[in-house]
């Protein structure tokens, strides 16, 4: 009789724990978690995708993993959180069952950054005027540092978080390239190859003329020439407009290679791995000019100006 008498309070004193913890556990999973419309999730255990939250400014705890082991794994790849403030259960549940609907977005070799922007904008229902001002707030370069490619982008992704994605994307494939072809990233010297690439993609008809456009491009460079080359005023949202006379004339920016000497100082558009590797490696040339012709599609490259003219008037 005594004995029942001592262990009935031991036992309500256990309940009574876990009563409190329980509460405290609800308590804890209906707090606010403030986080963006989708989330990317990298691949790993639940302990290194917790240091990742934690690493992006989620407030996430200890507790979270444990949590976690016992509503599921959460899942790799962009996760849509559907709002931006949810209570911790939510956001955990969310992590392991809500995978975000993808779609694509397509950035062409020789297309400026602005023009890429706006038409994404349009696909993805964002504000075009905040998804250029995010792009200038963290990008290297203004033009020419996003690299070609399909990106898969989740719905519901915000102005700030697409940019950021894009950038490192960017620059990730941007320091492979390097390193695979030079050893090394040197961002300045990387940066002048890309300009000239540029000028190599807006150019060139095709791959196979682009190694002949570098060398006349370096030709001119080594003689002390201008480039005089339209492709440079197709910059920012003059990207497919045909260049005239009266534009080379009053157009007074950095890109007009009729006004100024060299190279422009920063990339016209977005470029190839093609592009790339003719303005490192161009062709042995004494070519100094070329002109389109209008049958074949392709151009005429000549060593004179007598020679350049005879090309141009046959186009008559």
């Amino acid at each position: 009789m005594i004995k029942n008498f001592i262990k009935y309070p031991a036992i309500l004193v256990i309940f009574d724990i876990f009563i409190i913890f329980f509460v405290s556990i609800l308590f804890y999973l209906s707090c606010p978690v403030s986080t963006s419309k989708v989330v990317f999730i990298p691949k790993g255990s639940v302990g290194e995708i917790i240091s990742y939250l934690v690493d992006k400014n989620f407030k996430i705890s200890v507790l979270d993993k444990y949590l976690l082991h016992f509503m599921g794994k959460p899942q790799s790849g962009w996760i849509n959180m559907g709002k931006t403030t949810l209570t911790r259960g939510e956001f955990l549940e969310r992590l392991t069952k809500a995978k975000a609907a993808m779609t694509d977005i397509t950035l062409i070799p020789g297309e400026t950054t602005i023009v890429f922007l706006n038409e994404v904008a349009k696909k993805l229902n964002l504000n075009p005027v905040k998804l250029n001002e995010e792009y200038a707030k963290i990008a290297p370069l203004p033009d020419g540092f996003l690299v070609p490619n399909t990106y898969k982008i989740p719905l519901g992704i915000s102005e700030r978080h697409l940019i950021y994605y894009l950038i490192n994307s960017s620059k990730k494939a941007q320091q492979d390239l390097s390193v695979k072809i030079f050893g090394e990233y040197n961002e300045k010297k990387w940066f002048k190859i890309l300009s000239i690439a540029a000028v190599i993609q807006k150019e060139a008809a095709n791959n196979d003329e682009m190694p002949i456009v570098s060398s006349v491009i370096y030709n001119r460079l080594k003689k002390g020439m201008r480039l005089q080359m339209d492709g440079t005023l197709n910059y920012g949202i003059y990207s497919h407009d045909v260049i005239t006379s009266e534009r080379i004339k009053t157009d007074m920016s950095e890109f007009n290679t009729y006004l100024n000497d060299g190279v422009p100082p920063t990339p016209v558009c977005s470029v190839s791995i093609s592009a790339i590797k003719a303005a490192i490696a161009p062709a042995n040339t004494e070519f100094l000019y070329f002109v389109l012709d209008k049958k074949s599609k392709k151009h005429r490259f000549s060593k004179t100006i007598s020679e350049h003219n005879q090309n141009i008037n046959s186009q008559k």
